[in-house]
C-alpha cells in the first residue's frame, strides 16, 4: 500500500499502523523501506510531531 501524500491523511495512515501494527516509528519505517524524516517532516507541516512515549503523531 502506498502513503498517502496528503498530510492529513498521512496522518490518519501512520498512527493507525503505529497503533495497530508497529512498536515504533523506526519499526514502520524499516519495515515500509521509507525514511523517518520523509514522514517527520510532511507531518510538522501539519503541526505533529512524532511522541516516543505513546507511539503516535500528536
Amino acid at each position: 500500500m502506498e502513503l498517502p501524500k496528503d498530510p492529513v491523511m498521512l496522518l490518519s495512515v501512520i498512527n493507525t499502523e503505529l497503533r495497530d501494527k508497529y512498536p515504533s516509528l523506526d519499526a514502520l519505517c524499516e519495515d515500509r523501506e521509507i525514511t523517518k524524516t520523509s514522514i517527520t517532516d510532511t507531518l510538522k507541516g501539519i503541526d505533529y510531531e512524532y511522541d516516543n512515549i505513546r507511539n503516535q503523531f500528536v
